[in-house]
């Protein structure tokens, strides 16, 4: 099999560009007679004539326009290879593509990734929401470059990738006014028979729920079960049952929601943690995001 020499291609890709042999020679920083030798090696692999002399300047020949636009397809694609492999976005920026956990509460996400668009350098975020497992499987296939989830990487997958805890907060019980004004007192013994809003089964803040309920001897009214916590918000701010969400975000949910606050219990935990394939991470965005959740949810 015969190789293209992307050198040569260069070259010719460089002269064809800026329109002269001497323009491009200045350009490379190379003489006439070898930028004039690597064009005739690549008409002779390619057998065929890439430009013409026409008077005092060349131009290029029908063939030569066609190889010029496939070297200009591939010079533009490896100039965004290296963006890519530097985690930039094209035209100099950074980019970032993060996994999250359906799961955790949206306010909280918004808070940890906003640091990363006030970067010094441009930035953009791709986030993928999505259930925790799925997303860990993308992240070993190199699709996403970080994942933010309640609970950690499960050994048992057997997936090379690393825990990164982000710390964690308490948890309040949030209902609209008249809800609020039913269930507050006598909270959290009040909750018996209260109607309620849950995370999916998946969620570990369910499992932690569900527990604390056994300890506490209280058994609420289930009405609704949700994967998607801004949906089950949206719910609870109809009045349709009482539901959790972090107090670090307490100020948040109260204002977008319209709801108050019925009581906090701190043995209810909401955990963040940050996945990636890196031991250390170093991308400037998920080093920016890291910091911010461990200053918000206090880890260390």
């Amino acid at each position: 099999m015969n190789w293209l020499n992307y050198h040569h291609l260069l070259y010719f890709w460089a002269v064809a560009r800026e329109g002269s042999i001497a323009a491009a020679c200045r350009r490379l920083h190379l003489t006439q007679p070898t930028v004039s030798g690597q064009i005739k090696a690549l008409e002779r692999a390619l057998k065929a004539r890439l430009f013409e002399r026409r008077g005092r300047s060349i131009a290029l020949t029908e063939t030569g326009r066609l190889v010029y636009r496939y070297a200009d397809e591939i010079f533009t694609l490896g100039r965004e290879l290296e963006d890519a492999v530097a985690g930039r976005v094209t035209g100099g920026g950074l980019r970032v593509t993060v996994g999250v956990a359906d799961t955790l509460s949206k306010l909280i996400v918004h808070r940890l990734l906003e640091p990363a668009l006030h970067l010094p350098e441009d930035a953009q975020i791709s986030c993928v929401d999505g259930d925790p497992d799925r997303l860990l499987t993308q992240l070993t296939l190199h699709e996403l470059d970080l994942v933010i989830s309640d609970y950690p990487a499960n050994p048992r997958l057997g997936l090379r990738v690393f825990n990164h805890p982000l710390g964690d907060c308490g948890v309040a019980v949030f209902g609209t006014t008249e809800l609020a004004r039913r269930y507050r007192p006598g909270f959290p013994k009040s909750l018996a028979g209260a109607p309620l809003l849950v995370p999916a089964g998946s969620a570990a803040l369910r499992r932690a729920m569900d527990q604390w309920f056994d300890e506490i001897g209280v058994r609420p009214l289930i009405r609704g079960e949700f994967s998607d916590s801004a949906l089950l918000k949206a719910f609870g701010a109809r009045g349709e049952g009482l539901f959790l969400a972090p107090t670090v975000v307490e100020d948040d949910v109260r204002r977008m929601y319209g709801v108050e606050v019925v009581g906090r219990e701190e043995r209810l935990r909401e955990r963040v943690y940050a996945i990636s394939m890196d031991k250390r991470l170093a991308h400037p965005a998920v080093v920016a995001i890291t910091r911010a959740a461990r200053a918000s949810l206090g880890g260390s």
